[in-house]
């Protein structure tokens, strides 16, 4: 069984110039070294700053990435990349408004994490997925992150959810192994629902146990890396996919040892600036590293070069 969401889905940062301006011209590069590598893009997810991004510059992101996967097609033949692009907020009906243009827009997927201001009960949750699901056009998948909406999605409410025809799957970041052996079984067996783990370090394992999926940060600066994980996996040499496993957490600890998740986001695409993909600029409140970590890092990203 082949279906129709699978594969690696990179959460791609949201380049931006010094003002705080989207930088489509750094949009067009990713988007295209994802494409050599046959990887997807989830734009606007928690690696992209989602919460930060302004209502126009998610459309101008969504659009930018369109147009390029467009230009990629034309010019090297049919490219397989699914556009994911990340929904959050407080406001449904600012939400519903922001889908419906990215959808437009050419977005495949709308991926969405659960409002966040109030904490909510399980039966909250599953009411507002049901209700954005039935109002919006294009797919949903659930993305349940609980270090930063400090909620958990529960799993009897993502069964029930499986089951609406409009809810295609879930990307699930939370670090409990137990919890995602219950989500895959979920999707085990099924065409219209899939499992994306969004725990990059359980990636190959995740795999392994049945998963469609990975959503691997580290992607955005070696996404052939995850790619082939992916397809030794699926293959079933798990030799392969777990040497490349240790490999890609190796890389991962540039970025993210001893830092708070939003630092890592600057450090990665201090990272990513050393492919000439990216400058390492943030939307507030983020903001850049000191001049010094930003040398050491991107000395430590070269030498892997």
């Amino acid at each position: 069984m082949t279906k129709k969401y699978r594969g690696v889905v990179v959460p791609m940062v949201t380049p931006v110039t010094k003002d705080g301006a989207l930088d489509t011209s750094a949009v067009v590069r990713i988007i295209e070294f994802f494409a050599k590598a046959g990887v997807s893009p989830l734009l606007m997810g928690t690696t992209g700053e989602g919460n930060s991004v302004s209502q126009a510059d998610g459309l101008l992101f969504v659009e930018t990435a369109v147009k390029a996967r467009e230009q990629w097609s034309m010019i090297n033949g049919q490219c397989s990349m699914v556009i994911y692009a990340g929904l959050t907020g407080n406001c449904f009906s600012e939400q519903l408004r922001q889908a419906e243009a990215y959808t437009k827009a050419g977005a495949d997927v709308i991926v969405a994490t659960l409002p966040t201001y109030y904490a909510l009960t399980p039966e909250q949750m599953e009411n507002y997925y049901r209700q954005l699901a039935d109002a919006i056009t294009g797919p949903l998948m659930l993305y349940n992150i609980l270090a930063t909406t400090h909620m958990s999605i529960p799993v009897d409410v993502i069964r029930r959810l499986a089951d609406h025809p409009n809810i295609v799957g879930l990307k699930d970041s939370e670090r409990d192994l137990e919890r995602m052996a219950q989500c895959i079984e979920i999707a085990k067996g099924r065409e219209d629902f899939c499992y994306f783990c969004g725990w990059a370090a359980q990636s190959a394992h995740s795999l392994e146990l049945g998963g469609d999926g990975i959503v691997p940060s580290t992607g955005n600066y070696v996404p052939e890396m995850f790619q082939q994980l992916y397809e030794a996996a699926m293959a079933g040499d798990m030799a392969t996919a777990n040497r490349l496993q240790d490999e890609t957490n190796e890389i991962a600890k540039i970025y993210q040892k001893d830092r708070t998740l939003g630092q890592s986001l600057t450090a990665l695409k201090v990272m990513m600036q050393t492919k000439g993909l990216c400058e390492p600029w943030m939307l507030m409140p983020l903001t850049r590293l000191s001049a010094e970590e930003e040398k050491v890092i991107a000395a430590k990203a070269t030498a892997l070069s």
